[in-house]
């Protein structure tokens, strides 16, 4: 992996996400794999993409006419915050998005690019929200992928392995956060 021509981009690590039920991992589970995964791609000299959702007044949303119950509760104050471990490191870029994706709306198909980054390692939660329209939008762009599995998880099992043994394999590859780390040695 050419540590200069890869970045990785971490998605929606932030407190009122990682604090919520998931599996196969938990969210404090997913914090320690990216943790880990930001301090060695930082230290390397690598681009690191910290991606969370939020919200100017919640009229910045798309809010589809579904099927499933959407609550109509309001977010507590700090909820879109970086968890603690991610926050502390300075030398990752920012971005806000206002859906699942972390290219629709944002500059990071501009940063990547200007950075002539064309590997993208992706982890965060959720495997089949957030990190999966991520992916289909960075493939979309051309982008090679890496999925680190142990260092994202989903609101299920279920959902989390679908994705990983389903529509991952397909648009890239996926290694474990120990297989990674040892690609940038």
């Amino acid at each position: 992996m050419n540590k200069d021509k890869t970045s990785l981009v971490v998605i929606d690590l932030q407190n009122g996400i990682v604090n919520s039920q998931h599996a196969p991992y938990t969210g404090a589970q997913v914090v320690e794999k990216a943790t880990k995964l930001v301090n060695t791609f930082t230290k390397n000299g690598a681009f690191v993409a910290l991606v969370r959702v939020s919200s100017f007044d919640g009229k910045d949303w798309f809010v589809p006419q579904t099927d499933a119950n959407r609550s109509a509760s309001g977010f507590p104050d700090g909820w879109d915050h970086y968890v603690p471990e991610l926050d502390a490191f300075q030398k990752t870029y920012r971005i806000t998005k206002r859906q699942w994706g972390a290219f629709f709306g944002t500059d990071l198909d501009l940063q990547l690019r200007r950075r002539g980054i064309d590997t993208l390692v992706l982890c965060g939660i959720s495997t089949g929200i957030g990190v999966d329209t991520t992916a289909r939008e960075a493939y979309a762009r051309a982008y090679q992928q890496i999925f680190v599995e142990d260092a994202m998880t989903a609101s299920t099992k279920e959902e989390h392995d679908h994705c990983i043994t389903h529509i991952f394999p397909r648009i890239g590859k996926v290694r474990t956060t120990d297989e990674v780390l040892a690609m940038l040695k």
